[in-house]
């Protein structure tokens, strides 16, 4: 058997080496794309009718033009759309997990979270920042600035630091629900939520992910579009004190007009606390 499988690669003149290389290159290939494609579909819906060329140049996404707008064309952009709600990613492929948010009641923190990633632009180029939300108490757990999309400076670091929050003691069956995004469905990611009994949940539309998608818009209009932000430096300061404004500053009716924190607080401590119910929202425009 041995012989028969070097004769093989010798017959195709590489390497063993090489050609777990050309793999590794083509796997790649398809994490970067799926990485693109949540990037294009944010653009568009910010930017409706702006061509896929003038989005590559835009964005100068480190692949060739043919290539980026092949990806617009697997996600529809290069046909006009007269009506409907633009895709929010491309799972290219990949098995799409259940939406576990669906009509769920909650009735405590930890037993659903929520996350997403969104960008930020400045100086003619885009940041991203990853957000993730206990459904209940609406408080911040986790969050990365990072300068690229891929999964080990957005959704892992995010991860990690929810983690930290909660002393890394979360129940088992806990729901990470998320959009299906590549950074949710990387290996690396999917083992961290095994590790801690985690179960995984997305979203098909973005308003099935209502929370973290009215959160993306609280943080980014509320509070960085008033800061003067000239530096990635300072884009990372500045979220990192919108998120902790947020979580002690904001009072949110759902919550009794208590902030985050407060409500946490008066949760945990309370010898007899309120613990009111609450239908999970598939609405990203709902009031918190």
């Amino acid at each position: 058997m041995n012989c028969s499988l070097n004769t093989f690669y010798k017959s195709l003149s590489v390497s063993k080496q090489s050609l777990h290389q050309l793999i590794d290159r083509r796997m790649r290939s398809e994490e970067e794309a799926a990485y693109l494609s949540l990037l294009i579909t944010q653009v568009r819906a910010d930017h409706p009718t702006l061509s896929c060329r003038a989005m590559y140049y835009k964005l100068s996404p480190g692949i060739g033009r043919d290539r980026f707008e092949q990806i617009c064309r697997d996600l529809g952009y290069k046909i006009e759309r007269k009506s409907g709600r633009p895709r929010t990613t491309n799972s290219y492929g990949v098995v799409r997990f259940e939406n576990l948010l669906i009509n769920m009641t909650l009735t405590y923190i930890n037993q659903a979270w929520s996350s997403d990633i969104t960008y930020y632009e400045l100086e003619q180029r885009f940041f991203y920042i990853t957000f993730i939300i206990d459904c209940y108490s609406r408080r911040i757990l986790g969050h990365a600035t990072s300068r690229r999309m891929l999964t080990e400076e957005t959704t892992l670091p995010a991860l990690k630091q929810a983690l930290r929050t909660r002393k890394n003691a979360i129940p088992p069956g806990l729901v990470f629900h998320s959009d299906g995004g590549g950074q949710y469905y990387d290996k690396s990611f999917l083992a961290l939520t095994e590790d801690y009994g985690m179960r995984n949940s997305m979203c098909e539309y973005a308003y099935e992910n209502g929370k973290a998608e009215r959160l993306n818009g609280i943080i980014k209009n509320n509070y960085l579009v008033h800061y003067q932000i000239t530096s990635y430096k300072e884009l990372v300061k500045c979220v990192d004190r919108s998120v902790a404004l947020y979580n002690q500053g904001r009072p949110h009716k759902s919550l009794k007009y208590k902030t985050p924190i407060n409500f946490e607080d008066e949760l945990l401590n309370s010898p007899q606390p309120t613990k009111p119910k609450m239908t999970e929202s598939l609405d990203a425009y709902n009031r918190f």
